[in-house]
């Protein structure tokens, strides 16, 4: 199989960078033609053996992949360059490639004569985008999704592009600015509540009273607001575990790992960052995240710090849980919610698990091939990072932002809106029960919520458990309204409204 562009390049000079989803081809095509698996080329297209040439050709046929640029433009001869520069020095792709190798090698011994049009480095049509910084030698802007140190791509797939248009966040204030106050409440109580037992939940970790009441605090102080820094993020790394011994005191000084159960070497399946590399990454991500709020959307930018941060997983223990509350934080910084608002996008993530863990290793995965490890006894290991740093510097976020926004429509259309369904429900019936007959309150609340969790129907088990509490008459009138209030819920017109 013959590559041309990135792959070619990636291969050819052995980079670290990962293997190319879709890899441009030399295939038996009248033109350049993207096919299910990869990017088709006639052959009288395809670059030689010029890495100049097939730079180009990654730039305008393949878009903008900087893990591999960082490591390919260093082998590229600066004299090339500039006598490409000099032949066509208003040549777009030319332009991004003198800018980037300023950027990652060196300032070139060439002055410009560019006279055409700013362009940006990332197309917007096809990429999700930053705030624009302008290169006035090159006269490129760049507009990605961190800065040149760390920086997360996002690819406008047919899908991440039909959710965006969706606006999911639109649709979850105006559901809930709809709701009487008191049934907002109620909701809002409920979902802060799910959203601490279902984090805790994806991290296989039980949930004392401590834990819940700690992590539920956290989540209302995401409403202030702050901005991240190292001292900021240990506090919530304390709050979010509960032995002394697991409490950090600023990011992580030695490597850790994430384990699958296997035993000896195979058992380690990820590899975040050296701690070195982590710390500069996290203060790189941390300054994105607390740039001005006029860039990409909210969700997208929730994504990349909450999947960036646990890739860099800074801390040896808490990462996870952490990570998921800089959603809720990112959207409240963005002033997304009003105070006490909450969309418990946790709680669909643990209902999707497989998902979630298919987004995480579409980079954890081929990260953990970067690393040789050697397992030395019981726990011990020797890890060695035999990679480039720029693995960890330019991730393709666009899975893990894709997933994100399922999920915040997930969880408001298959959470949040359910459970107000469920509360609309649950006093329709207690409201007409309580008017018809004199049951306790205790008994009839918690016959109704059986009810409605059984589609309009009480087990035989539970009729015999309140047999001599409460008449079989009544028992019959709950199913009859439950059944009445759920048949009347999946009207659209049944939503309770201020």
């Amino acid at each position: 199989m013959q590559f041309v562009g990135y792959e070619y390049l990636r291969q050819r000079l052995s980079l670290s960078a990962f293997e190319q989803a879709w890899p441009a081809v030399v295939r038996p095509v009248t033109r350049i033609t993207p096919l299910g698996d990869c990017l088709a080329v006639p052959a009288e297209r395809a670059p030689g053996d010029d890495l100049l040439e097939h730079l180009q050709f990654a730039l305008k046929h393949e878009g903008v992949d900087l893990a591999v640029l960082a490591e390919a433009l260093p082998h590229v001869p600066a004299e090339a360059l500039v006598l490409a520069l000099r032949a066509s020095p208003n040549g777009i792709y030319l332009r991004k490639l003198a800018f980037l190798y300023e950027a990652f090698v060196g300032e070139l011994d060439h002055e410009p004569a560019v006279r055409s049009r700013v362009v940006p480095l990332f197309d917007p049509e096809h990429y999700v985008t930053g705030p624009s910084i302008r290169n006035g030698r090159w006269r490129i802007d760049f507009n990605g999704l961190g800065s040149l140190a760390y920086c997360a791509t996002v690819r406008r797939t047919l899908e991440v592009n039909a959710l965006l248009a969706e606006d999911v966040l639109v649709q979850a204030r105006a559901f809930m600015e709809a709701l009487p106050p008191g049934m907002l409440d109620r909701a809002t109580q409920w979902a802060y509540l799910s959203e601490t037992q279902s984090s805790f939940a994806i991290e296989r970790e039980s949930l004392s009273p401590d834990k819940q009441q700690r992590f539920m605090q956290l989540l209302y102080q995401a409403h202030e607001g702050r901005a991240l820094d190292e001292a900021y993020l240990v506090t919530l790394q304390n709050s979010t575990v509960s032995n002394p011994f697991d409490m950090a005191a600023a990011f992580r000084h030695e490597q850790n790992y994430l384990h699958n159960g296997l035993p000896g070497a195979l058992g380690v399946s990820y590899l975040p960052p050296p701690p070195r590399l982590c710390d500069e990454l996290m203060q790189r991500l941390m300054e994105w995240a607390n740039e001005p709020l006029d860039g990409a959307p909210s969700l997208v930018a929730a994504a990349v710090i909450s999947f960036g941060f646990v890739f860099l997983h800074p801390f040896m223990d808490g990462n996870g849980r952490i990570s998921r509350f800089l959603i809720h934080h990112r959207l409240c910084r963005a002033g997304q919610w009003k105070q006490g608002h909450l969309l418990p996008i946790s709680v669909a993530m643990k209902r999707h698990e497989e998902e979630y863990l298919a987004a995480l290793e579409a980079f954890s995965k081929p990260a953990r091939q970067r690393w040789r490890v050697s397992w030395i006894d019981a726990d011990h290991y020797d890890f060695e990072f035999v990679g480039s740093d720029t693995v960890y510097r330019y991730w393709d976020a666009t899975p893990a932002v894709a997933f994100t926004l399922r999920m915040a429509r997930a969880a408001l259309e298959q959470d949040l809106m359910a459970e107000t369904r469920y509360l609309a429900c649950f006093d329709r019936v207690y409201r007409d029960i309580d008017q018809r007959f004199d049951i306790r309150g205790s008994d009839l609340a918690w016959l109704v919520m059986m009810c409605l969790s059984q589609d309009g129907r009480l087990s035989s088990n539970r009729r015999k458990q309140f047999r001599h509490q409460v008449p079989a008459e009544v028992l019959d009138a709950i199913e009859d309204a439950a059944r009445e209030a759920l048949y009347h819920s999946q009207e659209e017109d049944d939503w309770p409204t201020s």
